[in-house]
């Protein structure tokens, strides 16, 4: 047995966290903290990237402190992070020369409406990308036009650019490693999927010199090693890391969806389906995303993709905004009572508060409820806003259906995969089955994988796939008819939210 342990850093979009696990692939120690979001404009998203920074190390040192764990036990890192989050700080000083901007940013959708036609199926082509305000590019671009200086110094080669992982890796090194891997590259709008590479047209487009851009490397190989007394002043061990990887690829590999047709379904504050679709990069005629699955060892492989905007956070606005619950986890109880009354009417909600994602592409759509009356009561709008992560959901399933003509087992996973009458939906609904595994926290367990692999605490996949655990399979139990007038009231609401924006400037 080996008695080495893996540390998986897990920076998402609202919380910093760090899992030890160990060689059984069970997570034995956690620490979390979350991290401030700010929105200076309407539509503006942004974080302190030095808060990300710090909040990610306190819990490094809280996990190895509280779990006694010594610096000589780990035997690699790994990182998972939010993806096309930017980031562009300055190399000597490393200090960020402007807040991180979030995905969920949308302040470059006009810049995305200018770019010409064809400049934008030669990104659709090169990229495997719709263009949009939620990746990369558009985000650095308004840095270097925004920022005093910032294109001059960008020129000199003396600002660096980076999504989170690239940030965390270059101020774990101390500046020694400046590297990205494939599947955040992928996602930034400027990565060539069939050469691999930096795209040189797309800079040149957006005015982004590549000197500021990380050196691609595979998402499990040692990039570096942390600086020492990152643990503590009285531990000096320098750690391997060893693994990259945005989060949602993170949970494929995570749930071992190695096999092409294999389908995950992470439920954040976002909703986002994978398809492993093997070795060749497959262009979406649904309006899904190709984006880079995993790269080992000089071999890749791709996945299509479908994103959600808003899933969980429509559960935090029931919470937060409207306060008509007080946790996440009383939805369950909501949900049951909204199905206890024979005649409580069907409500639907579409929350599209920064627009839909995949597979429409309408950031003019807003949020709505549909069938309201006099009857309808607290319950019933709860159980519409979880439904509503099922409904999204099918309808990235749909598209991936048409483009690809597989899909195989789905696996589930993200806190709201826990809620067993969402997953019994999304199964009724998409008329599949679903495996949840015992632990559901599985991007943090992807990105521990593919370092356990490269700092040998596991031999390969198949090693960990003996070691894999499930929680429970939920088959469909309704039939294709019966759900039918339940999603043609769904594709009803979501055609009446399409284009709000758009039609609300011509009225």
């Amino acid at each position: 047995m080996n008695d080495k342990f893996i540390m998986a850093l897990d920076e998402g979009t609202t919380s910093a966290r760090t899992l030890i696990i160990d060689s059984k692939g069970d997570i034995v120690a956690s620490s979390q903290e979350e991290i401030a979001m700010s929105y200076p404009a309407a539509g503006w998203v942004e974080q302190d990237a030095l808060e990300i920074w710090n909040t990610q190390r306190t819990t490094i040192q809280n996990v190895m402190n509280y779990g006694g764990f010594k610096g000589e036990q780990i035997a690699g890192i790994g990182i998972t992070n939010q993806r096309e989050t930017v980031v562009v700080w300055d190399k000597e000083s490393g200090q960020p020369i402007y807040n991180a901007i979030v995905w969920q940013d949308r302040r470059t959708e006009n810049d995305i409406k200018k770019i010409p036609a064809a400049m934008k199926k030669q990104i659709i082509e090169k990229t495997g990308l719709i263009p949009d305000a939620y990746f990369s590019a558009t985000k650095l671009k308004w840095i270097l036009d925004n920022i005093p200086g910032a294109k001059e110094k960008a020129k000199a080669g003396k600002l660096a650019f980076g999504t989170i992982n690239t940030w965390l890796i270059w101020r774990l090194t101390k500046g020694q490693a400046f590297v990205t891997d494939p599947t955040n590259a992928s996602r930034t709008m400027l990565y060539n999927l069939q050469t691999k590479t930096w795209d040189k047209d797309l800079l040149k487009y957006f005015d982004i010199p590549e000197q500021m851009l990380p050196e691609i490397k595979s998402n499990s190989e040692v990039y570096g090693k942390t600086f020492e007394g990152l643990i503590s002043h009285a531990d000096k061990t320098s750690i391997p890391i060893a693994s990259s990887i945005g989060d949602q690829q993170a949970a494929l590999v995570g749930q071992l969806g190695l096999k092409k047709g294999d389908t995950k379904i992470t439920y954040g504050t976002g909703c986002f389906i994978l398809m492993n679709i093997g070795e060749q990069p497959l262009i979406s005629k649904n309006g899904l995303l190709t984006t880079v699955g995993y790269q080992i060892n000089n071999k890749t492989t791709y996945a299509l993709e479908g994103s959600v905007m808003i899933a969980g956070a429509a559960i935090q606005w029931l919470r937060d905004n409207l306060r008509i619950v007080y946790s996440s986890a009383e939805t369950e109880w909501y949900v049951e009572q909204a199905r206890k009354n024979p005649n409580a009417p069907q409500v639907y909600f579409v929350p599209s508060f920064s627009g839909l994602g995949s597979p429409y592409w309408d950031p003019s759509s807003r949020g709505a409820i549909f069938g309201l009356d006099r009857s309808v009561r607290r319950e019933d709008i709860v159980k519409a806003t979880v439904e509503s992560l099922a409904f999204q959901a099918n309808d990235v399933l749909n598209a991936m259906k048409e483009d690809s003509g597989i899909i195989k087992k789905i696996k589930v996973d993200g806190g709201a995969a826990k809620n067993d009458y969402l997953m019994q939906f999304q199964a009724d609904i998409s008329q599949s089955m679903l495996e949840r595994p015992k632990n559901v926290e599985t991007t943090g367990l992807g990105a521990a994988y593919l370092a356990g692999i490269a700092t040998g605490v596991w031999k390969d996949f198949d090693d960990i796939r003996t070691k894999r655990k499930i929680d429970k399979i939920f088959n469909f139990t309704r039939t294709e008819d019966d759900v039918k007038p339940l999603l043609h009231g769904w594709d009803m609401a979501v055609g009446r939210t399409r284009n709000w924006l758009t039609d609300l400037e011509k009225d």
